[in-house]
């Protein structure tokens, strides 16, 4: 797909708005942000792409003819600029940055790794949501996509700190629904089990792809990041007075958190 004359696949500036409804997906340069920018755009969304990796982001805006917007959820300076680069309106907003990091026992757990899942999954959804809200209701109908996990409904061994943040993204997600009742913007949250993406495992372990690998090992059909971009915008496309509350999504081999059908 060519990029339209009236957007931009880069930082700078503010361009003009197309006609098209406009999407911002954070965590867009790979895994499940990209796929989503990607399902979105196919769709007929104009898709602002906002993560940390720039040459990421600006080649899939290029591909997609959205907009690039290089962005740290949890740095509220590049947050206000995405505010700034997004406008007066916003149809829809997928929270999606985030990441689990180790899988130690709580009480051997770094507290970094704790520090930086909050930021990311909790602290970013919270600002970036902060300050795109004006835009999202400024539309009539806007949607919120909150990216949780299964993780943010149960708990399993070495997982503390990433099902610590889920949760909390869980009960964000429920309060705003409730304190945003008479608003024109629904609150959503998508709950995905096991998704084999490039990065998830290989980020949680630190670069170990032996490790991130055994994470799928014997598991025939693991969710891909398609499944759950599909989704996503099955929920944003409902009409306007249907809210999905809560999907989770899981692959059938895939029966809790803790429990998967491993073949020899």
């Amino acid at each position: 797909m060519t990029t339209p004359p009236n957007s931009a696949p880069t930082d700078e500036g503010t361009p003009e708005r197309s006609t098209r409804p406009l999407a911002v997906v954070t965590g867009a340069s790979s895994g499940i942000g990209a796929a989503t920018a990607r399902q979105l755009a196919a769709a007929g969304y104009e898709v602002v792409c906002a993560a940390r990796r720039s040459d990421r982001i600006k080649d899939l805006a290029a591909e997609i003819g959205g907009r690039a917007v290089t962005c740290d959820v949890s740095d509220a300076g590049d947050v206000a600029r995405l505010a700034q680069a997004v406008g007066a309106r916003l149809d829809v907003l997928v929270n999606n940055a985030g990441g689990a990091l180790g899988l130690a026992p709580a009480a051997q757990t770094d507290v970094a790794d704790w520090r930086g899942m909050f930021e990311s999954n909790v602290v970013g959804t919270l600002q970036v949501t902060q300050a795109l809200l004006p835009a999202l209701v400024a539309s009539g109908a806007g949607t919120i996509v909150n990216v949780g996990s299964i993780a943010g409904r149960t708990v399993y061994e070495g997982g503390s700190g990433y099902t610590a943040a889920k949760h909390a993204v869980a009960v964000l997600t429920e309060t705003l629904r409730l304190e945003l009742v008479d608003q024109p913007v629904r609150i959503t949250e998508i709950a995905p089990g096991m998704v084999r993406t490039e990065e998830f495992s290989l980020t949680r372990f630190g670069g170990d792809q032996e490790r991130a690998d055994k994470v799928y090992e014997g598991v025939k059909e693991p969710l891909v990041a398609d499944d759950v971009a599909e989704a996503v915008l099955w929920m944003v496309q409902r009409p306007a007075h249907v809210n999905i509350d809560l999907l989770v999504i899981k692959p059938r081999a895939q029966a809790a958190s803790h429990k998967m059908h491993r073949e020899p």
